[in-house]
C-alpha cells in the first residue's frame, strides 16, 4: 500500500530525560525549546546568536547553549532535532546529517525535509487534544484549537486522573473493558 502524499502518522513521543536539539535562536526556536521543555526533554540549542529568552534559560542551566554555527557532528546523541534558523542551507544540513543518524527532525516550516510536523496542542493536564492540517495550515490548526480551548476547560484535568483511578481499581478488581467506554466485562 503506498502511503498517500502528507500524510502523517500521529504519535505521542516520550522525550523525557533524552537529548534533543534545537538549532536557531530566534522566538520561533524559543518557543520549540520551551515545548521541549515542558515535556522534560534535555535540550541544546546550537545558534551564535540568540534571542533573550533563550539567553536566560541557559543562564539559569535549563538547557545547554553553543553559540556557534551549526556544524555537521552536532547532533550527536540526540533523539530528536529542530532546525528553526532562517538559513535554507543551514536547515537542508540539519536534516540531513539528522537523517542520515535516524534521529527524527522537523524543519520549521519545511515538511519536505522533515520526519515529523508539529500539532497545534491543547493541554489540561494529562489530556492532551493535538489538532494537524498535515502541515498544509497551521492558521487553521490554531483555529480549530481555539474552537476546542472552550469546549474543554480545566476541569478536564481532574476528569481524566478521576476517571484514571477508577479504571485502575477497576483492573484490580479483575474488569476489562472492550473498546467502547461503559462497556466493561468480567
Amino acid at each position: 500500500m503506498k502511503k498517500k502524499a502528507g500524510s502523517y502518522y500521529p504519535i505521542f513521543l516520550d522525550i523525557s530525560g533524552k537529548k534533543c536539539v534545537v538549532v536557531g535562536g530566534g522566538q520561533v526556536a524559543w518557543r520549540k525549546v520551551k515545548s521541549l521543555l515542558d515535556d522534560n526533554a534535555v535540550v541544546d540549542v546550537i545558534s551564535p546568536v540568540v534571542c533573550a529568552e533563550i539567553q536566560t534559560l541557559a543562564d539559569s542551566g535549563k538547557i545547554g547553549l553553543r553559540q556557534k554555527a551549526y556544524q555537521t557532528g552536532d547532533l550527536k546523541g540526540a533523539v530528536l532535532a529542530i532546525a528553526a534558523t532562517d538559513e535554507a542551507e543551514t536547515n537542508l544540513g540539519v536534516s540531513a546529517e539528522a537523517r542520515q543518524n535516524s534521529i527524527l527532525v522537523n524543519v520549521v516550516d519545511d515538511a519536505a525535509k522533515s520526519d515529523f510536523i508539529l500539532p497545534s496542542i491543547l493541554q489540561r493536564g494529562d489530556l492532551t487534544i493535538a489538532v494537524s492540517t498535515a502541515g498544509k495550515s497551521p492558521a487553521l490548526a490554531r483555529k480549530i484549537r481555539t474552537r476546542l480551548e472552550s469546549e474543554f476547560g480545566p476541569e478536564y484535568s481532574d476528569l481524566a486522573l478521576m476517571i484514571n483511578e477508577v479504571r485502575s481499581e477497576m483492573l484490580k478488581q479483575g474488569i476489562r473493558f472492550s473498546g467502547e467506554i461503559g462497556r466493561a466485562h468480567v
